[in-house]
């Protein structure tokens, strides 16, 4: 697996994303079998791992705790803080709570459940507005002078907000969504990200499953899924956006690749310092996407992506308004 760097930290090229393995998707794998993914995982190459506290919540970091506790120096762990796991949301959404004493508070039971003493990066899950970022990025701060954490970084953050917390303590990575269907980063966040040398960690980089071409209006997605509160997973939206899945189709049968492959592909053009973090629950997935590290797009294929997209439109929010009020901030 070929390597990057995201600010001053090594990681594989492709990361896993975590979530699924127990959170969001409706139907929750067999502990087991997650377990021995993540461990071939490892086996492959991968040694980026993405989770958080509010996955479950509180038990992803368990599973990859359990899983990789042995691996545990081959391995770079990162997980998140902001969310107040256990408050109802309220027509705002989502509760936060990023002040200072409840960061402190969640790095040491995430160390727990992680079985390890150092949490190599640790998020701002959201920008809590009612918390200055100065806070949290000093606080965040203490806890890599107290060998706690290693590495800070920050979730659907803005431009704005990257230089204040950066100010404070340097920021490794933003971890936003990042895809060819939600490039909202390009035009203020990739250059700031340039500019202070820090990474880029795409979430959903295959757009939630649907840029792997395994969706279509007709998939019925289980009792809580959560893309069934999606409006860009309205059956509508997803019959409008087949035209992206049927680009990347031809784009990879020229190419001798999957949709996912050059989706991801396309991500790791983009810039040296990001790095994706697909998630998957299924071994032959998880190869299929570590494939796509040694997929090189040309000049010409890019061009013609480009082109084409520019005939694209993505129909549908990514986020219903409570929670698209959460980014950006």
């Amino acid at each position: 697996m070929h390597k990057r760097t995201i600010g001053t930290l090594e990681v594989s090229a492709l990361g896993l994303g975590c979530m699924g393995m127990s959170h969001a998707y409706g139907n929750v794998p067999d502990r087991t079998e997650m377990i021995g993914l993540l461990r071939s995982a490892v086996d492959r190459g991968v040694t980026f791992f993405d989770t958080a506290e509010v996955y479950g919540p509180l038990v992803n970091e368990e599973l990859l705790g359990e899983a990789l506790q042995h691996l545990r120096s081959k391995v770079v762990l990162a997980t998140k803080f902001g969310f107040a796991i256990g408050v109802p949301p309220t027509a705002d959404g989502p509760a936060l709570d990023s002040r200072p004493e409840n960061i402190r508070k969640v790095a040491e039971a995430s160390l727990r459940r992680l079985r390890t003493d150092v949490i190599d990066l640790f998020y701002q899950h959201r920008v809590d507005p009612a918390v200055p970022i100065e806070e949290v990025a000093g606080a965040v701060k203490d806890l890599i002078r107290a060998g706690k954490v290693r590495h800070f970084g920050l979730s659907e953050a803005s431009a704005a907000t990257v230089r204040r917390a950066h100010a404070v303590q340097k920021v490794t990575a933003l971890q936003n969504e990042y895809s060819l269907w939600e490039r909202r980063v390009e035009p203020e966040i990739l250059p700031v990200l340039e500019e202070l040398g820090i990474g880029l960690v795409p979430y959903s980089p295959l757009g939630r499953g649907f840029l792997t071409g395994a969706l279509d209006e007709k998939t019925a997605f289980v009792p809580g899924d959560f893309r069934n509160s999606l409006p860009r997973f309205a059956p509508e939206a997803r019959k409008a956006n087949q035209a992206l899945v049927e680009l990347l189709g031809r784009i990879g049968a020229r190419k001798g690749a999957t949709p996912a492959q050059v989706a991801l592909a396309w991500l790791l053009a983009q810039r040296p310092w990001i790095v994706p973090i697909p998630g998957t629950t299924k071994l032959a997935r998880l190869e299929e996407n570590l494939g796509a590290a040694d997929l090189e797009l040309t000049a010409g294929d890019l061009h013609d992506l480009e082109a084409a997209l520019k005939a694209i439109d993505v129909h549908g929010a990514r986020y219903p308004e409570a929670l698209e009020r959460l980014t950006g901030r």
